[in-house]
This record gives structure tokens, sequence and C-alpha cells, in this order.
């Protein structure tokens, strides 16, 4: 069988294909555009030049995506092989230049070589949606941080005391800048009239806002160079409001797209994973074990198993690895943090590892990466969890 070898260097207008035989001997060089009719035809092309051929491929999704779905269309292999693997290997070629001729050749050479390397499976719809919907969120949340953090340098310069007793987080506080954002413009309306003018936008507790507004206010009889930038108070403060009406509606989203899930419940049944959470583990992992041979394989994907690093007679060094899926890492490390105040092993377990000499931090990472061997084997026996659990009756 003439099995040949395609490794594909990614970009966002064009890709560059380089095919190679069992002996390494080039059979094709060729830059082709990221459009359909020109893709398909380089890979009509590579086909009459083998019986077999395995395709290997730098980027898993985003620019890589059209390329990859059609030759999972055509019923081919594609391996996937990460850029960071690429760049080590790309020292140990002749040459010291870099081109995407150069780097699919590497691509494809490492792919011969290689045994390690996984292949890219056709993806779940409800899994690319869930993974959509969580980075549409996550920018939102940076995006809400940068508006807030914004907010609070200039309201510091020209009302200090307010951004001081008041959590700009919080809803009530930015209605309230919609409207006033200076000590004197507060003084001036007076606290009856400000609760009223809460009330009349349907928040909660007006009163003690009001209150602490007008104590504020009280405390700042000065006006402050930079007063003229109020109106960019104001709308900066409708920014955050309008980011959390954003966030809330993708959160909805998120939520039904998990439920709809069928690994959603068994993720769910974890003491501390919520919606938010689950959806951030199941789009991470995809809810597939076959692609993690064993618990250690998901922890460290996860980042919660230290690397070796030893040398000569210095042992026992371990540290984090350097590539490892940080979002799932944060997943997991908030729902173990969450199940210590809802679960009483995991309670028990923190209050061991704090009793041993480790941080917060570190008893709290240490229960993330015990709960990564009870999530691995729910997912894999497609159980639910069960703080007891069941006993195996004999034949």
């Amino acid at each position: 069988m003439n099995r040949i070898w395609a490794g594909i260097d990614a970009g966002k207008g064009h890709h560059h294909c380089f095919v190679i035989d069992a002996e390494g001997t080039k059979l094709l060089s060729r830059r082709v555009a990221n459009d359909e009719p020109d893709l398909l035809q380089l890979i009509t092309d590579v086909l009459a030049l083998g019986d077999e051929v395995i395709w290997a491929i730098d980027l898993a999704d985003g620019r890589a995506s059209l390329v990859i779905a059609l030759l999972l269309n055509h019923d081919q292999q594609v391996l996937y092989i990460p850029g960071r693997t690429v760049n080590r290997a790309t020292a140990g070629y002749r040459g010291e230049g870099k081109t995407d001729a150069r780097d699919a050749h590497v691509i494809a050479d490492q792919a011969r070589m290689r045994r390690d390397l996984q292949p890219i499976r056709p993806g779940d719809e409800a899994i690319i949606e869930l993974r959509l919907l969580t980075g549409r969120r996550a920018d939102l949340v940076c995006d809400r941080t940068r508006a807030v953090n914004r907010l609070r340098g200039l309201l510091t310069g020209i009302f200090p005391a307010f951004e001081r007793a008041l959590d700009l987080g919080n809803h009530g506080p930015l209605v309230l800048l919609t409207g006033y954002q200076t000590p004197a413009a507060i003084r001036r309306l007076g606290a009856s009239r400000l609760e009223q003018w809460l009330r009349n936008r349907k928040l909660r507790w007006c009163g003690a806002l009001a209150r602490t507004a007008m104590e504020a206010a009280e405390r700042q009889h000065t006006s402050v160079a930079g007063e003229t930038v109020a109106a960019m108070v104001a709308t900066l403060a409708r920014e955050v409001i309008a980011l959390n009406e954003k966030i809330s509606e993708v959160d909805r989203q998120i939520e039904a797209s998990f439920r709809a899930h069928r690994q959603a419940a068994i993720i769910a049944s974890m003491p501390g994973i919520g919606n938010l959470l689950g959806a951030e583990i199941l789009a991470a992992i995809g809810g597939d074990m076959g692609l993690f041979g064993s618990p250690d394989r998901l922890a460290t994907y996860a980042g919660l198993a230290l690397a070796p690093r030893d040398s000569g007679k210095v042992s026992g060094n371990r540290h984090r690895p350097k590539r490892y899926h940080r979002r799932l890492q944060r997943a997991l490390f908030l729902a173990a943090m969450s199940s210590i105040t809802c679960c009483s092993e995991s309670r028990r377990y923190y209050d061991r590892k704090r009793a041993e000499g480790k941080r917060h931090s570190q008893a709290i990472l240490a229960l993330a990466r015990r709960r990564v061997n009870v999530l691995w084997a729910l997912l894999r026996d497609q159980w639910h969890y069960e703080l007891t659990p069941p006993v195996a009756t004999a034949p």
C-alpha cells in the first residue's frame, strides 16, 4: 500500500500543503486559498498521489475549520499537531529560515514519524454551540471588567467617597450613576427625592441606597477638577448595565444548551457544579472520554497534574505544565471551591489538606485533582454522582 502524509500549515487567507511519501520525499508543495473550490481541488490532487493519505494540521478550529470539515466529509484521517510542537521540531531540520512551506513540511514529517498525535473527529454540534456561547460569555465578562475598572477610575477622581461606599458590581449604584454623578447633584436632590427617583426605576433597597449616597455626598463639599467628565461616568454606567443584560441573556442560552446535552445531568450531579461551570467543563472536554485514556490524562489536560523536572542528582522537582486548558482548570477550581460548602466529603478532604500545612489555594487544587478522578469515572460509566457508591453484588 502506498501511504503518503500531507501536512497543512493553516493560515487566514491561504494554507500551504506539503506531501511526502514513506521515505520523506516531496511529492507536492502547494499554496492554496482558504476557499472551498480550491481546497476540494487540493484534496483531489493529493488523493491521486497515494492509496492512503494521512493528513496533519496545526490548528483544530478557527481558520482551519473549512479544510477540516472538507477532509472529514471525505472520510480522511486528520491528525492534530500543536503549533508549539511544530516550532520545537523545526529546530531539528536543516536551515534556519521560516516559511509556510517549511512549516508544512515539518508537520507532514512529524505525522510520518510520530505515533502520539491525536486524531481530529467530527464535532458534536451541541459541544460546538457550548464552546461558542462560553467563549462569547468570557469576552463579555472581560469587557464588563474593563468598563467597571474605567468607571471606578473616573469616579475615584471626582467622587471617591461614593466609589468607596458602594459596590459598582451591583445594579442599583449603576442606575444611580446614570442620573447623578457628583456630590453636589445628590445633595441638591435630597434623600427623599433620590429615594423616589430610584423607586420609580423599580430598584430594591431604594432607601438604603439613597441614604448611603447622601452620606457619601455629605463627606465631600469640595468640587474637584474633572467633574466635567460626569457625563462620561453616566455613559460608562449605561455600558456596564447593557453588558450585564447581554451576559444574562447568554447565561440563559448556555443553561438551555447545557441542559439539552446528554452528559449534562452526569456532570451537574457532582457537588459544586452548576449550569455555567458544567457548560465550561463540557465545552472543554467534549463529553467523550475516549480522548482521555485515564483520569491522569484529563488532569494533565486541565493543568492539575504536575510535571516532573528532574536532572542529575536533582529529583522530586515538579511544576505545572505550560500547555493546559486554562478555562477548564478555572472551572474545576471554582467547582471544587464551591463543593467544600455543600459536600461533606469535599470538606473533609479540604480540611485534611489544610491540616497537612497546605495553603487554601493548594488545598483547593488538590481537591480539584481528586474530583477529576470521579468526573472521569462518571462520564466513562455514564453514572450519576452518589455520595455512597453502589455496592457490586456477586453474580
